[in-house]
């Protein structure tokens, strides 16, 4: 699901309970987005739930086909077999499931069938993402063939993993700069190796746009990618720090190549195949969606020319 998770862009998180839900499901407005998440959990109130509802039960017999994809957030297992029921739903390409632990998997996968063709993305952000044993006994369960083959992505649920340390980010500061860097870290040494996908924190400050490049940078460096946006204008400036730079797409390439040597110096850094095949991959794919930055030197004409 490698190319299908490098679509998710920046995921605009949307409450259900706007009046335009269609307008934006359908490409009509915002229409260079890639994906949205249309929200019944944090983002709507208890009381406006049934109205959150409503709303997704007019919306989904309106969708039409879009280059978007489109997720719902349930609530709760109750709420998403409300969801799975309605007229519609199969416009959907999946869910995200939140505050996801070994104790409540089960409810969720049991609300879909085997047809089901829905992606899945589920959230980490309850205490057991700060426990190493917890998130590894959660790891080798999701990759039980009836979990794994549904999982899209994995998301770091980050204020509900500061609210839980009694914390908000901080102005100023990347999350990087906060004590959640190390539970970022640890989920994705415990995760990554496995094949699983993880989604980077929203960044929550309009005000800042130079910390959140700054931010987005950092979410690469630690191997994610598919930043949650909360507002429109965030789209471009994360989706703009996607793009490569020329000079890493030259080095993919030449690792990529049939005829590499095993170790080669490039660009004044080692380049060693059989270690960096994986990085080459992704960075191929990243220029094909999302472009390449950088000196012209190392630009070609086609792009780009990975295998």
């Amino acid at each position: 699901m490698t190319a299908r998770f490098l679509h998710l862009g920046a995921s605009l998180y949307v409450p259900a309970t706007r009046p335009d839900l269609a307008a934006l499901a359908n490409h009509e407005k915002y229409p260079l987005l890639r994906s949205a998440i249309f929200c019944t959990e944090d983002a709507v109130a208890e009381r406006d739930v049934p109205r959150a509802l409503a709303n997704l039960e007019q919306l989904l017999p309106r969708l039409e086909p879009a280059g978007l994809l489109r997720f719902v957030r349930v609530r709760n297992p109750a709420l998403l077999r409300n969801v799975l029921q309605m007229d519609g739903v199969r416009g959907l390409t999946g869910f995200v499931l939140p505050k996801i632990t070994r104790r409540n998997v089960d409810e969720y996968f049991d609300a879909f069938r085997p047809g089901d063709a829905y992606e899945l993305m589920l959230t980490l952000e309850t205490v057991e993402a700060f426990d190493p044993r917890a998130m590894a006994e959660l790891r080798d369960l999701l990759l039980q063939e009836r979990y794994r083959r549904r999982i899209l992505a994995l998301r770091i649920g980050g204020n509900d993993l500061f609210s839980l340390l009694g914390m908000r980010r901080p102005r100023g500061r990347t999350v990087y700069q906060t004590p959640l860097a190390l539970t970022i870290s640890q989920l994705v040494t415990t995760f990554r190796p496995h094949g699983f996908h993880l989604t980077a924190p929203v960044f929550e400050y309009l005000d800042s746009p130079r910390l959140l490049e700054r931010e987005v940078r950092a979410d690469l460096a630690h191997g994610l990618f598919g930043k949650t946006a909360i507002h429109p204008r965030q789209v471009p400036i994360i989706e703009a720090n996607y793009r490569v730079s020329a000079r890493d797409l030259h080095m993919a390439e030449e690792i990529l190549a049939h005829a590499a040597l095993p170790v080669f110096r490039l660009h004044e850094a080692m380049c060693e195949p059989a270690t960096h095949r994986p990085w080459a991959e992704m960075i191929c794919a990243r220029a094909r969606l999302y472009g390449v930055v950088g000196s012209s030197r190392f630009r070609r004409d086609k792009l780009p020319a990975c295998p």
